[in-house]
């Protein structure tokens, strides 16, 4: 009998869902037996995913309903948000779950899922776990060696990003075709983007509670997946003593990189991987802190399987040993 574990990805039609697919279906320790989407429910998943092969393929897409999935060791929901808080509710409560949307992050009963964070002795002692957004993925973990130990003021810190357009879903609709944003960057969802409230929280646990001010602009740029989260703050360090600081808090993640020279959002394509680099202007007191992830590996579907690993006892990298594309 195979000992592989039972997993189950719910929104399998969508860019996250797809990559979660993607990851598992190489995992050496798992088996998706159950896979649900809105749009796709009763295609066989080989014909909307035409390289997977095997058992895998021939699954047929259900259409979700909490209440009736069939036995299983894990569940994906990687649904947009606002879909999966009410769906979540009717779960086994002895199922353990990992929510890629926005539903769940600082919920009670919920533990946050940036890994490097939270720390993977409470991902792994968690039943409920929600995965942070794509772009405080990438700043985050960019800015929390530096607000941990206080190396710079939580107050004032300035978030610019850029992403690709995958970052939208696949439902984001005609506003991102290729004509639209072809040779094109825009600012969106400037002073109300919903991760900048999830940012805030975030650097003020990290800060001890202490009171955060944090403006967060993000910008849609003609790639296909990839985010450059560059971070301003204020505080009185050198460019070495963030980079010691960032490898020193680091030297235990699978999964980041402290780079001396600034990173590039494709040297994470395709994998778990994230990219940390800084520099520092004593005079003016300036740290910039750039955090570098593929929005749909450490921003989605890359940090749901890490989560998953530690949640079942798995080794964290398993499956995820991944090198990047490039080009």
């Amino acid at each position: 009998m195979s000992s592989r574990k039972r997993i189950g990805v719910v929104g399998v039609s969508g860019y996250g869902g797809g990559e979660i697919l993607r990851l598992c279906a190489q995992h050496p320790d798992v088996s998706v037996v159950y896979a649900a989407g809105e749009s796709s429910a009763g295609q066989r998943l080989g014909s909307r995913f035409p390289g997977l092969s095997g058992a895998m393929s021939d699954l047929t897409i259900q259409a979700f309903e909490p209440t009736a999935i069939p036995d299983l060791d894990f569940l994906f929901l990687s649904l947009p948000t606002g879909a999966s808080q009410k769906a979540a509710l009717d779960l086994p409560t002895d199922l353990k779950v990992v929510d890629v949307g926005g539903d769940h992050r600082f919920v009670e009963g919920w533990t946050y899922g940036l890994t490097e964070v939270t720390g993977p002795a409470t991902i792994a002692e968690s039943a409920r776990v929600a995965d942070p957004g794509c772009f405080p993925a990438a700043a985050l973990l960019a800015l929390a060696p530096l607000v941990q130990r206080g190396m710079v003021d939580p107050q004032g810190i300035i978030v610019d990003a850029k992403t690709g357009i995958s970052g939208a879903g696949r439902g984001g609709g005609s506003t991102f075709g290729y004509a639209e944003v072809n040779e094109d960057v825009s600012a969106y969802n400037l002073f109300k983007h919903a991760h900048t409230p999830e940012m805030r929280e975030a650097v003020s646990r990290m800060a001890g509670g202490k009171p955060v001010s944090l403006v967060f602009s993000p910008h849609l740029v003609p790639m296909t997946r990839g985010i450059l989260a560059t971070c301003y703050a204020r505080g009185h360090i050198n460019t070495d003593q963030a980079l010691r600081a960032a490898r020193e808090f680091y030297a235990e993640a699978a999964f980041v990189r402290v780079s001396d020279s600034p990173p590039h959002s494709k040297w994470a394509q395709g994998t778990n991987l994230a990219f940390v680099s800084y520099a520092a202007d004593p005079d003016s007191q300036t740290i910039i802190a750039l955090g570098a992830v593929d929005n749909l590996g450490k921003g989605a579907a890359g940090q749901a399987v890490q989560n998953m690993n530690l949640m079942l006892g798995f080794a964290e990298q398993t499956g995820l040993e991944l090198v990047p594309m490039l080009p």
